[in-house]
C-alpha cells in the first residue's frame, strides 16, 4: 500500500526531473540575446532526392553501389541484362544489311529499265523508217497501178504493208511507254529501299540507346541513400532502383508567424544551428518564401487569429560551402534557423562567430 502511494510521487518528480532538463539544454542551446530583428524556427536538414530508374523493362544484372556510399555524377551505379536487346541489335543489324542490299538491287533495276527504254526508242525509229519506206511503197504503187504497169494483187500487197508497218510501230510505242513506266516503278523502289535502310539504321541507334542505358548512372554527385531493388529483380519500364540525395542542394525548412514572414525577403541571410554540432554556425540564404498560409485557423479569422498563421520558409545552403564539407554533409538532422529580418543590422556574436567557410 505504502509503495503504491509513492509510486505517483516519483513518477511527477522525474517528469519535473526531464522537464528541468530539457529546459536547461534549451537554454544552453540556443543563442542569448537574440534581438527583434531575428526570427527563429525550427526544421530539419533535408537535400533533394532522385530516384535512378530505368528507361526500359528489363532484369537487373547488379547494383554496384552500396547504401550510404558517395557517387559521382556519370558513375555507374547498376547494370541492367542486355542479352535479350544485344539480339535484338544483331537482328536490327542484319536488316539493315539487307536494306542496303536492297538499295543496290534497286538502282541496278533502273539501269536495267533505261537500257530497256534505249532499245525501245531505237525499235521505234526503225519501225517508223519501216513504215516510211511502206508509204513510199504504197505510192509509187497506187501510181503505177492507175497506168496499169502494176497489178492490183501487188498493191494491195504494199497496202497491206503500209497497214502492218504502222500498227508495229504503234506497238513500238507502247513498248517505250511502258519502259518509261518500268523506270519509274524502278525509282520508287530506289526510294523504298532508302527509306528502309533508314529505318533500320534508326532501329540499330535506338536498341545501341537501349544498350547504353541499360548501364544505370548517377544523374548528380551525390550519396546512396537506400535500394529500392536487387539484382534479379525484374522491373517494368520506369522502375526504380536506387534513390540519391543530391548533396549539392540541401537546405532547411522552417515556418514563421505572419509578422516575421512579411518582413523575409529572398535572398536574406540566413543562420543555421544544428543538434549535432551546435558549436558551429552554417550560412545560408533564402531561397523560397510561402505565398500561402500553412496553418489556417478553423475559426473566423480576426486579428489576433491572423498572427498566429504559419508560412513555410526555406533556407538553401551555398553549394560551393557543401563541397568542402561533402563527406560530412547529412540529412535529416534537426537544428534551428536564424533569419536577419533588418539586413542593415548586425548579427549577434553568438550567431557570427565559429561561422562555417
Amino acid at each position: 500500500m505504502i509503495a503504491a502511494i509513492k509510486r505517483p510521487w516519483v513518477i511527477a518528480a522525474a517528469v519535473c526531473i526531464l522537464a528541468g532538463a530539457a529546459l536547461y539544454a534549451w537554454y544552453v542551446l540556443k543563442p542569448s540575446g537574440l534581438p527583434d530583428n531575428i526570427a527563429s524556427g525550427n526544421g530539419r536538414i533535408e537535400a533533394v532526392e532522385i530516384d535512378v530508374s530505368t528507361r526500359s523493362a528489363g532484369r537487373i544484372q547488379d547494383i554496384v553501389v552500396q547504401e550510404g556510399e558517395f557517387v559521382h555524377v556519370g558513375q555507374i551505379v547498376a547494370n541492367m541484362d542486355t542479352l535479350q536487346v544485344k539480339a535484338q541489335l544483331r537482328e536490327a543489324e542484319a536488316q539493315s544489311r539487307r536494306a542496303v542490299i536492297g538499295v543496290d538491287t534497286a538502282r541496278s533495276q533502273v539501269v536495267q529499265r533505261e537500257a530497256e527504254k534505249d532499245a525501245a526508242i531505237a525499235v521505234v525509229a526503225q519501225r517508223d523508217a519501216e513504215l516510211d519506206a511502206a508509204n513510199r511503197r504504197l505510192a509509187r504503187s497506187t501510181q503505177l497501178a492507175t497506168n496499169g504497169t502494176v497489178s492490183a494483187q501487188i498493191l494491195d500487197d504494199d497496202r497491206a504493208t503500209m497497214h502492218a508497218a504502222t500498227a508495229t510501230v504503234a506497238a513500238a510505242k507502247a513498248q517505250l511507254a511502258a519502259t518509261q513506266a518500268a523506270i519509274g516503278a524502278a525509282n520508287s523502289q530506289v526510294i523504298d529501299a532508302q527509306a528502309t535502310v533508314e529505318a533500320t539504321s534508326a532501329t540499330v541507334e535506338r536498341i545501341e540507346a537501349d544498350i547504353d542505358d541499360s548501364a544505370l548512372k548517377s544523374p548528380r554527385d551525390g550519396r546512396v541513400q537506400y535500394r529500392v531493388a536487387q539484382p534479379g529483380e525484374v522491373l517494368a519500364a520506369g522502375g526504380r532502383v536506387l534513390n540519391l540525395v543530391d548533396l549539392g542542394d540541401v537546405y532547411m525548412t522552417f515556418f514563421l508567424s505572419t509578422n516575421e514572414a512579411g518582413r523575409v525577403a529572398m535572398g536574406s541571410d540566413v543562420r543555421l544551428v544544428l543538434d549535432a554540432a551546435n558549436q558551429f554556425v552554417i550560412p545560408a540564404k533564402v531561397s523560397f518564401v510561402a505565398d500561402v498560409a500553412q496553418f489556417t485557423p478553423k475559426t473566423v479569422e480576426t486579428t489576433e487569429e491572423r498572427q498566429k498563421l504559419m508560412f513555410r520558409i526555406r533556407a538553401r545552403i551555398d553549394p560551393d560551402l557543401l563541397k568542402k564539407y561533402i563527406t560530412q554533409v547529412k540529412t535529416g538532422l534537426p537544428g534551428m534557423a536564424y533569419v536577419r529580418l533588418d539586413p542593415k543590422m548586425p548579427w549577434p556574436v553568438s550567431l557570427d562567430a565559429n561561422l562555417a567557410k
